[in-house]
């Protein structure tokens, strides 16, 4: 006998068009702690089966108006009781009621007459299976669930790849990863000692005065499809191009101890993959060559522009210093400022220059050429 006999587990549903037989399968059942239904003819069956839910059914076969075969052929075609385990009870000549019944969905069946023990087995078999089929399709429910779930999650990553995919197409993977953020304060106005490089073609000026457009173009994409990976490689922020030009930054919005240091490889690293791209410019009749300058400080960073169009910018005693030193350097040249060579002394050789004066600034500046 079960210890809560007060809260039965599961419903039962009895039919039979005599109450003394349901009555008596009642009885069984209620003190095995079930909760029983009863119902005395087909029509009764489906509607009480309907409405109630139950956990299986005992359905009576030779029962007047509805047998119960045409009921249990409706109630397994019906999505709405199609689950509902159901045990025949039938005479136990009655072979043809039982293939029959079988064949119309029942799941089991029990023959007149039965002990209870047999009534009772045959219902705790019935109900295991019930219980394992309810379970299977609450996870599979979940499983659904989980399953929309992770759909919708996969075509929002895919979204917010494709929307950092086109903005790679614009921005530096650093600013991309920034704007993506779940930080808003990145991309703030703040001071960060940063290093600046400036890149620039010597001659550019007198070439597209000669070259056709289609050469002129042709040459800044030769130059950029160089540069910018090399750029990418050392997690440079490229701020923006300059015609014939670049201006990157190492340093932010990703912080980089050695700025400098990075900035310096970097410079060197593009120096000479240019140097063998000037070469296929001499074929051609450029004169072409490439001026580097690198200034380190604290620079003043943040958005600026307006609605509608943002950059990310350095602004600042760095910048300007670094764009005066491009211009001075000769083609293959970088000239660094004594700030960017105090903090690469001793990881790279350079040696000075002397002191220059250079537009915009009231003082001589202290310049140092990169040599490796």
């Amino acid at each position: 006998m079960r210890e809560a006999l007060n809260e039965p587990s599961h419903t039962i549903l009895v039919v039979d068009d005599r109450v003394e037989n349901v009555t008596v399968v009642s009885a069984h059942l209620k003190v095995q702690g079930y909760s029983t239904i009863a119902g005395y003819n087909g029509i009764e069956a489906i509607a009480l089966a309907v409405q109630n839910q139950p956990n299986l059914i005992l359905l009576d076969v030779d029962m007047p108006g509805m047998d119960g075969l045409t009921a249990c052929g409706k109630l397994k075609r019906d999505p709405r009781t199609s689950h509902i385990p159901i045990i025949l009870v039938t005479a136990q000549a009655e072979t043809e009621d039982i293939v029959r019944g079988l064949e119309e969905g029942a799941d089991d069946y029990l023959s007149k007459p039965y002990r209870p023990m047999e009534l009772l087995a045959r219902v705790r078999s019935m109900l295991r299976i019930h219980d394992t089929q309810a379970e299977l399709r609450r996870v599979n429910l979940e499983l659904d669930d989980l399953n929309s779930m992770l759909e919708e999650r996969v075509l929002i990553q895919v979204e917010e790849l494709e929307k950092a995919n086109r903005l790679r197409r614009f921005f530096s993977p650093q600013l991309v990863d920034g704007i993506l953020s779940e930080n808003p304060d990145i991309l703030k106005e703040h001071r960060r000692e940063i290093t600046i490089v400036f890149l620039d073609l010597r001659n550019f000026t007198s070439f597209t005065e000669f070259a056709t457009p289609q050469e002129v173009i042709a040459t800044i994409r030769e130059l950029h499809t160089l540069v910018g990976p090399i750029i990418f490689k050392y997690r440079g922020t490229l701020e923006r191009f300059t015609g014939d030009g670049m201006m990157v930054f190492l340093g932010d919005p990703e912080p980089m101890a050695d700025h400098a240091y990075q900035a310096a490889k970097m410079a060197l690293e593009i120096r000479d993959h240019v140097e063998l791209l000037r070469s296929n410019w001499s074929k051609k009749g450029y004169d072409l060559a490439l001026g580097i300058g690198l200034a380190s400080g604290e620079a003043s960073l943040g958005t600026i522009g307006f609605e509608g169009r943002r950059d990310y910018a350095a602004i600042g005693v760095p910048t300007n210093l670094a764009a005066r030193l491009c211009g001075k350097a000769a083609g293959g040249q970088i000239l660094l400022s004594q700030r960017c060579h105090e903090l690469i002394e001793g990881q790279m050789e350079a040696f000075p220059v002397g002191a220059i004066d250079l537009k915009g600034f009231s003082l001589s500046h202290a310049v140092y050429e990169l040599i490796g």
